[in-house]
């Protein structure tokens, strides 16, 4: 285990209905270098993960919603699945997270259907995005270039498509952190 991102902490917000490997495999590829993560949802306890074509597991919430500050982390990560960012987008307080995160400048990593919530936040105007390919017109429609690619990053962005992209997904996120400016304006 390497110690890169030790010290660092990454959100993580998702709600019932993530993609479970999309956040199950990028945790623990931050884990691995040394990373802390928080799971934060708008509701406590547990939220429940969507396993391809079922429910699968539940994951511990860290940190309601209504308690998380967008400058106390170091990175957001946001899952896929159709039914996390589509319940996300449509939550304010989720909305708001995600714009005030972007608006630090720190790096920020959705997957699959995860940037629906950036859309949302209109956070997505003039850049390069890959997601799920059924998010294509959503993407352009929100000013933004949509290609069809593992992975894009653009800014403070990362983007994929979907979990076989995860590796190269967790890896470029890790590079982001590490090479992220030490304090991003806030």
């Amino acid at each position: 285990m390497s110690s890169e991102l030790r010290g660092k902490k990454i959100a993580i917000l998702a709600t019932d209905g993530f993609e479970q490997v999309e956040l199950t495999e990028p945790r623990k590829a931050l884990s691995n270098v040394g990373a802390t993560t928080v799971v934060i949802a708008p509701k406590n306890g547990e939220i429940k993960g969507w396993n391809k074509k079922d429910w699968g597991q539940s994951v511990k919430v860290d940190l309601p919603l209504a308690d998380a500050n967008p400058n106390d982390y170091d990175a957001l990560l946001l899952p896929g699945g159709v039914m996390n960012p589509d319940h996300l987008r449509m939550d304010p307080a989720a909305v708001n997270f995600v714009r005030q995160f972007v608006s630090t400048g720190k790096p920020v990593a959705a997957i699959c259907h995860g940037p629906w919530t950036l859309i949302e936040a209109d956070a997505l105007r003039g850049k390069t995005v890959t997601s799920w390919p059924s998010l294509k017109t959503d993407i352009k429609n929100a000013g933004a270039n949509w290609v069809d690619q593992a992975v894009v990053t653009d800014g403070q962005f990362i983007f994929s498509r979907k979990p076989d992209d995860i590796p190269a997904f967790s890896k470029a996120l890790i590079e982001a952190v590490v090479h992220a400016p030490e304090h991003a304006h806030a």
